[in-house]
């Protein structure tokens, strides 16, 4: 176990000690509007997740949970104002695979996401869909990586932002594939989704809370799923891992906080965030977005997820050459 796993997975252990009460004003929480910080553009699949949990808080606490978007840098400037504010529960990060893969991306920040933000819980895993605008000619991922090989450099594949989720998986699937494509970053899903329905930019491997709208629609081709089962909300859509042998990506979402928040308000956000996976409303809803629903989890056990993933983001980060842009 490295140092900064350790370290990560032992602020996390906090949660689970006695919770006996150390603040009087801890035991009120909120007494005001806490804020929910995303790092993602509004209309972003973290945004409507935020939405979605924001809402369940403010009706649990009665207390309005005010949401707030600071997209740009890959999530790190809302996670750099997280992971300085103050420790007292009234500003919370939500958290996602790209506070674990810049964890493995970025060398110097003004931050140690591993280090700086307390995991609280997790919400959902996300699959991505590999998917097309409806006039570019391949309709199946065969038909497209034949065509990616007699067409090197000439397709655009869309990110939400370098070092994502989604340019991740794109760039697994240009390795396993062996094609050449131009990656091309945008600052958030939602103008990266508005260019690949304009036709600027011609692939996408986008998460489902904001794809499956638009396939719905039948304004994007889905070619398949990144996932390594198939999806509930499109049954007959294949898996990548179908046609390249072990392929498997995917997103996710939860919630932390600063350093030194008290494990009395951690527990409770723990608590109800647990209570608004299970709500059925809830539950149907991140269904109907194509999410697969997290277990109630303990602060330490979403620690020791996100603990794994950024490992192995690690690893494709290092073996595919990425760096920060």
């Amino acid at each position: 176990m490295t140092l900064r796993r350790r370290q990560f997975l032992q602020l996390a252990g906090a949660a689970l000690l006695p919770a006996a009460p150390r603040f009087a004003w801890a035991q009120a929480y909120p007494n005001h509007p806490p804020r929910i910080i995303v790092g993602q553009a509004a209309g972003s699949s973290s945004d409507i997740i935020a939405r979605l949990i924001g809402q369940h808080l403010s009706e649990r606490f009665n207390q309005q949970f005010i949401i707030e978007t600071r997209p740009g840098a890959g999530g790190n400037i809302a996670t750099d104002a997280v992971a300085h504010a103050p420790a007292d529960g009234y500003t919370i990060l939500l958290v996602n695979a790209q506070n674990s893969i810049n964890a493995a991306l970025y060398d110097k920040l003004n931050f140690d996401f591993m280090r700086d933000i307390a995991p609280v819980a997790g919400v959902f895993r996300v699959p991505l869909v590999m998917e097309v605008h409806p006039d570019f000619p391949a309709k199946s991922v065969p038909e497209f990586i034949a065509y990616a090989k007699a067409n090197p450099g000439k397709i655009n594949m869309a990110s939400a932002g370098n070092g994502g989720p989604q340019h991740i998986a794109g760039e697994l699937f240009k390795f396993m594939a062996g094609v050449d494509m131009v990656h091309v970053p945008y600052r958030g899903t939602t103008p990266a989704v508005t260019d690949l329905l304009a036709g600027q930019v011609q692939v996408m491997f986008d998460v489902t809370p904001t794809s499956l709208p638009q396939i719905t629609a039948g304004k994007l081709r889905p070619l398949a799923v990144t996932t390594a089962e198939r999806l509930a909300a499109l049954p007959d859509l294949p898996t990548l891992g179908e046609f390249l042998k072990g392929y498997e990506a995917s997103a996710w979402i939860g919630v932390g906080a600063p350093k030194g928040t008290p494990i009395e308000i951690i527990a409770t956000l723990n608590r109800e965030i647990n209570s608004a996976i299970v709500d059925p409303t809830i539950k149907r809803r991140l269904n109907d977005l194509g999410a697969m629903v997290a277990p109630p989890s303990s602060p330490a056990e979403f620690a020791s997820f996100i603990a794994d993933d950024a490992a192995k983001w690690t690893k494709v980060i290092k073996s595919a050459g990425i760096k920060p842009q």
